[in-house]
């Protein structure tokens, strides 16, 4: 098995004659946090929707554990273990919360339409199967005792938690989070940090687009730079900042100036 669980190799992606993207290569190694950072129209998200299978690839290849999903749809690509969620939060909002994690789970269900239509036995062990899952995965995320609250409800923080949870439930080998911290309370942030060590303390590879510098400086065991859809660096917490380069394109400061403020 290769240490590597995903490889993306020049990939490109223009809109409207705008290169949103352009020839970026990316490494994750299994078991790692990696953050993919830079300024705001970096490219950051494109780049997440590329390796997604959300936005198809103008240009370039993307292997995943072993196997190409160049061209795949982005159901495909989660039915393989690569997950993501998203920087604007999508959840339904009418659902409670454990009927949201419930569609997670149900990536993975084996029921087909005749037996769900013809109400077999089997069809209700799965459903049983499949609550119990959802409500522990709730309880990783700190949400056991709101399963039953209307999403729509929720504080946004807790929203954020749900989503989560949400994606853990389809039992990704890689989860994909843009912009988790997105909203939150320094607390929320803070119980977020513990989240995501725990998610891959159990095995799960984590790919983390944030803007909080904190966040990522903390728990990121490598980081890559994204500026004007090209790649700039990558390298451990360490290497990146100490990159002038980093700190001209992020903040567009000095080095002693940015500096200061990016990293404190």
């Amino acid at each position: 098995m290769s240490d590597s669980i995903l490889e993306a190799r020049s990939i490109e992606k223009s809109f409207g004659g705008v290169m949103a993207v352009a020839g970026v290569d990316l490494t994750i190694r299994r078991g790692e946090i990696f953050a993919l950072i830079g300024p705001n129209g970096a490219g950051k998200t494109t780049t997440f929707n590329l390796l997604s299978g959300t936005h198809a690839l103008d240009r370039g290849a993307v292997n995943f554990d072993g196997h190409s999903i160049t061209g795949l749809p982005s159901h495909r690509i989660a039915q393989l273990g690569l997950v993501r969620t998203f920087q604007n939060l999508q959840i339904f909002g009418s659902m409670s919360a454990l009927e949201n994690v419930m569609v997670g789970c149900h990536l993975r269900g084996r029921t087909g339409f005749v037996a769900a239509s013809l109400r077999l036995p089997s069809v209700a062990a799965e459903e049983r199967r499949i609550r119990a899952e959802s409500l522990d995965y709730l309880e990783m995320v700190g949400l056991a005792n709101r399963a039953d609250d209307v999403a729509a409800s929720l504080p946004f923080g807790k929203q954020r938690l749900v989503e989560i949870a949400r994606a853990l439930a389809a039992q990704p080998k890689l989860l994909m989070l843009d912009e988790p911290a997105a909203g939150l309370t320094r607390p929320e942030t803070e119980s977020l940090d513990d989240l995501i060590c725990r998610i891959r303390d159990s095995g799960i590879t984590v790919l983390l687009v944030e803007h909080d510098m904190n966040l990522v400086m903390g728990i990121a065991e490598r980081v890559a730079v994204l500026h004007y859809g090209q790649k700039i660096a990558d390298g451990t917490p360490a290497e990146i900042q100490a990159d002038e380069r980093v700190i001209g394109a992020y903040l567009g400061l000095d080095w002693d100036g940015a500096r200061d403020y990016a990293f404190a």
